[in-house]
């Protein structure tokens, strides 16, 4: 997967993960319908189940994570301005590729954003 990260706006943190129209060709065919479910691992080896979707009619597919999305986001305590990224293993056959997910956490000091640091989860 081309990597696809994203700086997490509060839509996403409460509804579902808008993704990159950019990124669809990223994620595993949809083969002609408007659904696809894929899994990815976070970095504790955690298998994650997403499902992504797409619009049924109009111009734009905007395609979103629903399904799976806000579990995850719970569980890693995610917020407003944190970072997402998922990717693949290109080195791989395609029926073996392992989508990959990680996420980081915003970090501030006195109001400016530093950076990001990886968030380390038990």
């Amino acid at each position: 997967m081309a990597s696809f990260s994203k700086i997490l706006r509060p839509t996403d943190i409460c509804k579902r993960l808008s993704v990159p129209t950019k990124y669809l060709k990223s994620l595993p065919s949809f083969g002609g319908g408007h659904t696809v479910d894929f899994q990815a691992v976070d970095d504790k080896g955690h298998v994650w189940s997403f499902k992504c979707s797409v619009r049924k009619k109009g111009r734009y597919p905007k395609p979103v994570l629903a399904k799976g999305w806000l579990p995850f986001v719970a569980s890693k305590n995610l917020k407003a301005g944190d970072k997402v990224r998922f990717y693949r293993d290109k080195n791989k056959p395609a029926a073996k590729r392992v989508y990959k997910v990680r996420v980081a956490k915003e970090v501030r000091i006195f109001g400016a954003i530093f950076g990001y640091a990886p968030i380390l989860t038990p």
